[in-house]
């Protein structure tokens, strides 16, 4: 049965926080808020929680898996990330895009896309994301939280808790996010928009 932690949007209660960064820490999936809408999260060095992360989606690793991170110099510690796609990175960072990039050692091989050795990451702009990821000190390894069968994403929390009590470990109410999912901005050979979602593509120039 899933915990369900009522955390204000924009003061996040410390405690809480702390022991949500503990369910990921100890190989739980969570449902959590971001700028766009809710996703799913696990630690990023959890096999199993990845494969649970995978089969509530009922995806796999060729839709790409989002690192969602802190801020601009960890999201460039996951990535390859070249003087000139830093500066377009900082344009539209913190915000909700998510940028597929090539990625760095640290990221591990089995949440890569099988043939491109790329992920998706992003910076979001939501007060108890940015919490949270500031309590674990990493990335959560993270997908939208959009169901099989559903045409948008889920932002009901209550709604959310009733479907999923017994997939996941925690969800996080952390108020309304919208059904909007972020722009795709695929970075790996130029700049290429790929999906066109909340976050505003003239940020780059596109």
């Amino acid at each position: 049965m899933a915990q369900f932690f009522m955390i204000h949007p924009e003061t996040p209660q410390a405690r809480l926080i702390r022991e949500a960064a503990k369910i990921i820490r100890d190989g739980g999936v969570v449902v959590y808020p971001t700028d766009s809408c809710y996703a799913l999260g696990c630690h990023l060095g959890d096999k199993k929680a990845m494969e649970r992360l995978l089969a509530i989606r009922q995806i796999d690793l060729k839709h790409h898996l989002t690192l969602v991170c802190a801020d601009l110099s960890s999201l460039a510690t996951y990535a390859r990330v070249d003087n000139a796609q830093f500066r377009q990175l900082k344009a539209a960072t913190p915000g909700s895009f998510t940028f597929i990039l090539e990625a760095s050692r640290e990221v591990p091989k089995r949440t890569l896309h099988p043939k491109r050795a790329t992920i998706g990451l992003r910076v979001p702009e939501h007060a108890v994301a940015l919490a949270l990821l500031e309590e674990l000190g990493e990335p959560i390894l993270s997908c939208t939280l959009l169901l099989p069968g559903d045409e948008e994403a889920l932002t009901d929390p209550y709604e959310i808790r009733e479907r999923l009590e017994h997939l996941v470990d925690l969800v996080i109410d952390g108020g309304w996010c919208g059904t909007e999912p972020t722009t795709v901005i695929d970075m790996t050979d130029g700049v290429e928009l790929i999906r066109r979602g909340k976050g505003d593509p003239a940020r780059l120039g596109l």
